[in-house]
């Protein structure tokens, strides 16, 4: 199975990397093929603005969408701002749409105060039932993620690895299981 974690935070001095690092690094020592997009090294353009893309705009969009279309179940992670998801997030949402259909995505949210991004993340989910895909009921939530993880990106304390453990197992276990019902439906097609 390849899992793909798209990083929907830009801002400078942002820390939301810091876990979304950390859920890539246990998805590997779990044999899990994954691929990281950062869309701070990798920025996507304004949805809505095609005509003025450029050149590189356009083969970055290419580039992102072949990477999204090869992974088998996806992870966002979001900051929340007032309230809600990353715009970062809901604008690369708005560039694929195909790429999501029928994946299984799980949602990291993170928050600087105690409430640890909920609204974000519950917001995410039904977003994520909007594009077809099927959202992970449990969620990874990170409060006070400025004091989270050390710059080695381990976390401070056992609460933060064992959720993202629980929260690991249960994401392979619903992706795998989309996965497995996915390819024995293609097989049925070309049987018939």
């Amino acid at each position: 199975m390849k899992v793909t974690i798209l990083l929907g935070s830009v801002r400078e001095g942002r820390e939301s990397h810091r876990p979304a690092h950390y859920v890539a690094l246990k998805l590997k020592e779990k044999e899990i093929e994954t691929d990281l997009i950062d869309l701070a090294a990798d920025p996507l353009p304004i949805m809505g603005h095609e005509a003025g893309y450029d050149k590189q705009a356009k083969d970055r969009i290419e580039q992102i969408s072949k990477r999204l279309n090869k992974s088998d179940a996806i992870i966002f992670v979001t900051p929340e701002y007032q309230a809600s998801f990353s715009g970062v997030i809901k604008n690369a949402i708005d560039h694929f749409y195909s790429e999501f259909h029928k994946k299984a995505i799980g949602v990291v949210a993170t928050s600087a105060g105690g409430m640890a991004g909920i609204n974000a993340s519950s917001q995410l989910q039904n977003v994520i039932l909007g594009i077809g895909a099927f959202p992970m009921p449990m969620k990874l939530l990170v409060p006070h993620v400025q004091n989270a993880f050390d710059d080695l990106l381990e976390p401070h304390n056992e609460k933060i690895a064992n959720m993202t453990e629980q929260f690991l197992d249960e994401f392979i276990w619903f992706s795998d299981a989309l996965v497995k019902k996915k390819n024995a439906m293609n097989k049925g097609e070309h049987a018939a």
